[in-house]
């Protein structure tokens, strides 16, 4: 594969649309190198550009991830931000959907965590940000959705420690976001939750980038292993 060489350079899961694209756009202000892997890149508004590599890649290929790594070079920061939700009951939840949902969202970026860090902790240091979910700390109507966001909160503070300051690892937990993702939330749900924020909206996709970029980037590294609440006031802790 073709090697992006100058400047620091981030690989972002899911840096085609929603969440992802908004960080894509704030590193791209940054002047970062960009690598983007995504399912698909259709209607991705920077085709072609200079500075992003874009992969085509299923993240729910696990097994997969070790070569496609291998395969690049100079990565410095991991945003973790790829990930699917079915709000569908417990009860209803077929096992290839299930499946499906423990890969995208909790073996993938662990297994990703695992094979970048080995070229970070090479270089010097690096950072990882790892985009979980409110639904990670309540109790959540996807019981598999919760499930693997609340894995992914503990995999951070647990590589945190594994890490020993060398790689600076923290993780957002976002409520409910103007994105595509909203759109599987039932209406009902969708007001019921409306009714508990400060400023009665969702967040938007660039808030939850700006901090994603901030973690990655320039926040002190005493702020490491840690799980930044983005909720607006409607899971105070």
């Amino acid at each position: 594969m073709e090697r992006i060489m100058k400047n620091k350079t981030v690989l972002i899961t899911g840096g085609n649309k929603g969440i992802g694209l908004e960080v894509t756009k704030e590193f791209l202000n940054l002047d970062y190198n960009i690598i983007i892997i995504a399912r698909d890149f259709n209607n991705f508004e920077f085709n072609n550009h200079s500075q992003i590599k874009q992969i085509k890649f299923d993240l729910s290929n696990v097994d997969e991830i070790p070569n496609l790594i291998s395969s690049l070079e100079n990565i410095d920061i991991l945003i973790n931000n790829a990930g699917v939700m079915y709000s569908l009951p417990y009860n209803q939840y077929p096992n290839d959907k299930k499946d499906n949902i423990l890969k995208l969202n909790i073996e993938a970026p662990v297994k990703l965590i695992e094979e970048i860090s080995k070229n970070i902790l090479k270089k010097g240091k690096g950072r990882i940000v790892n985009n979980a979910s409110i639904a990670g700390q309540i109790g959540h109507p996807d019981i598999w959705y919760g499930i693997t966001k609340a894995a992914l909160i503990n995999a951070t503070k647990s590589f945190s420690k594994i890490f020993d300051g060398k790689i600076i690892i923290n993780a957002i937990a976002p409520s409910p976001v103007q994105t595509d993702m909203l759109n599987v939330i039932p209406k009902p749900r969708q007001e019921a939750f409306l009714n508990t924020v400060i400023s009665k909206r969702f967040a938007t996709p660039s808030e939850i980038a700006k901090t994603i970029v901030w973690l990655a980037t320039q926040s002190p590294e005493y702020i490491n292993g840690t799980c930044i609440d983005i909720n607006n006031g409607s899971f105070p802790r």
